[in-house]
């Protein structure tokens, strides 16, 4: 049996094998199917200014691999790398399981390339579990997501803050254009939420333009507001919730991705929806602040 060779991940370190091929013919052996974990390997760190910026080569293996995640959850994983198909995948076997939820489902948790699926032990195991999601794979195949369309307005620049305008001046300098020019590619691009995570509501964004591709920073700031807009690497992002980051803000947003008092909507945006951010002056800022404080969406649904 050959196992599939993967190129180096995006830090420089060993990526692990994804997949090995299946004998299709054959009934599906859940017991084989375990995969175990890779270890997490020592990532190389280069300074910021030579580290390097090409995007982990997108793998899509036949099958994805079922991996256990402690006693109570399965990861699907479909393949390695950031690619709209690849989180297609992943985002069309989410909406299947919750339409038609197996025995035993507590949650899924979509990632860019992975699904995490939680599960109640007592009332199922992983096989039989797993079995359920092999049929729903199944169904799940050529899914219409219906991602919505939204438009975020964003004060760009230090109108608002100083270390807005310093972020914006660096990302200038270091990609060659203009502070304009930077605004005006982030503002005219079409971005995909691949995910949300690390903070509640916090949006990935996919689909910077790749003049705006910049390292992160090699020392995170402490803190930037909720609402900050901002680029790191290949991706965008919207921070729900004041938070350290090692990404460069360009600008803010009025915007509460998260806010508990909307109820059922209290994350604003959700995974397969697609973001075009609109500039807007300094004095509009404030009157739709006030609106997203009672509780408003305030970004803009595309009808």
């Amino acid at each position: 049996m050959r196992v599939a060779q993967l190129p180096l991940d995006y830090a420089g370190s060993k990526a692990s094998p994804l997949w090995t091929p299946q004998d299709t013919a054959r009934p599906i052996d859940w017991s084989q199917r375990r995969a175990r974990g890779a270890g997490t390997a020592m990532k190389q760190r280069l300074p910021a200014r030579v580290r390097p910026l090409a995007p982990e080569p997108v793998v899509l293996p036949d099958a994805p691999r079922f991996l256990p995640a402690g006693d109570s959850a399965m990861v699907v994983e479909f393949g390695s790398g950031i690619s709209p198909e690849l989180n297609t995948r992943v985002l069309s076997l989410d909406r299947e399981l919750q339409e038609t939820p197996p025995s035993g489902l507590v949650e899924t948790v979509p990632t860019y390339r992975s699904l995490m699926i939680v599960y109640d032990p007592v009332m199922t195991d992983f096989d039989t579990l797993g079995a359920a999601v092999e049929s729903a794979l199944l169904r799940s195949e050529g899914r219409d997501l219906n991602g919505r369309m939204w438009t975020v307005p964003v004060v760009y620049g230090g109108a608002m803050d100083e270390e807005i305008a310093a972020d914006l001046a660096h990302v200038a300098d270091h990609t060659g254009l203009s502070e304009r020019e930077v605004i005006r590619m982030h503002s005219s691009a079409i971005f995909r939420v691949y995910m949300i995570g690390f903070s509640p509501g916090f949006s990935y964004l996919g689909g910077l333009p790749e003049p705006l591709h910049i390292p992160r920073r090699s020392i995170p700031k402490p803190r930037v507001e909720a609402g900050s807009v901002m680029i790191g690497g290949m991706q965008s992002a919207v921070a729900s919730v004041p938070t350290p980051t090692g990404w460069y803000v360009l600008g803010q947003t009025p915007v509460r991705a998260f806010d508990m008092q909307r109820g059922d909507d209290t994350f604003l945006f959700r995974a397969g929806d697609m973001l075009r951010f609109e500039a807007i002056g300094e004095s509009e800022f404030a009157p739709l602040a006030k609106r997203a404080a009672q509780g408003e969406p305030v970004a803009r649904l595309a009808v």
